[in-house]
Formats: structure tokens, sequence, C-alpha cells
């Protein structure tokens, strides 16, 4: 998946508008415009697409998460310059406030099973013996269960 059909399918799932996607960059304390944004969220063949980075996908969940769960006092957490599946789930699980019952439940939505220990394997520390790679499939399937969760109320 590519952190800009991953931005696109938040902005589908939580229904925000193009102001709401600025003020959530703004959360993390940082500038976007609203049409770079929007070239971001563009289709990958138009002329105007622009490719998000890593680290802007990383400051969008950092705002993310200071949206749903409120912004910690002092400096703001340094966004990863490099992204990794298993992070985007771990920044979503923490920006949803989601235990991991609430994650398989998810999963379920979308008729897909995932056991307690994969699950574990995917927010287990990198350099911990039973991490496992988080691939494209799982990431799809979980926000493809946000999807069915959230755009369903």
């Amino acid at each position: 998946m590519t952190n800009n059909d991953i931005l696109k399918r938040l902005r589908f799932t939580f229904d925000y508008n193009d102001a709401q996607m600025v003020a959530i960059f703004k959360l993390a304390d940082y500038e976007v415009e609203v049409e770079e944004m929007t070239a971001w969220l563009r289709k990958d063949n138009h002329p105007d697409y622009l490719e998000l980075i890593d680290k802007d996908l990383a400051i969008f969940l950092n705002g993310l998460i200071n949206e749903k769960r409120g912004k910690r006092e002092g400096p703001q957490p340094t966004p990863e310059k490099r992204l990794t599946n298993n992070l985007i789930l771990k920044k979503l699980k923490i920006a949803l406030n989601l235990k991991t019952d609430d994650i398989i439940a998810v999963f379920a939505l979308v008729d897909r099973k995932i056991t307690m220990p994969v699950l574990n394997s995917f927010l287990r520390n990198p350099k911990q013996d039973q991490y496992r790679i988080c691939q494209d499939q799982y990431l799809r399937w979980f926000l493809s269960g946000l999807q069915a969760k959230y755009r369903s109320k």
C-alpha cells in the first residue's frame, strides 16, 4: 500500500473534509497547504499527483492521535522518517484507543480472522524474536475494518 492510499482511506473512513485534514496536520505542529494535501489525495495518474513521503504520513498519524486522544503537553513526538505497516498499525491503535481484542473485532468486521499471537507479533519491538512484519494485506484488511466500523455509524 502506498502512503497516499492510506491517507485516502483514513480521510474516507472518518469523513474528513479539506479543512479538517489540514487541522489534523496542524495538531502535530505542521503547516500544510490545502493544495499540497489535495495533491496527495489525487489519483496516481493525475498530472498534479504528489507522492506522500513517510515523514508526512507520520505527521498526519501523530496529528490524528492528538485529535482523537488530546494533545499532550510539551513538545510533540518527532515524526519517523521511515514508516512501516507495523508502525502505522501501532499509531492507529493508539489514536483510536484500541485494545488487541478491539483490533481482532475490526478484522472480523471484514470477515478476516487474526489470532492474538499474530497481532501481538505485529505490535512488538522489531528487535524481539517474535516480531513479524505486517504485510500490506493485513493493513488493508484493518483499514477496511475501520471503514466498516466508523462509516456505518
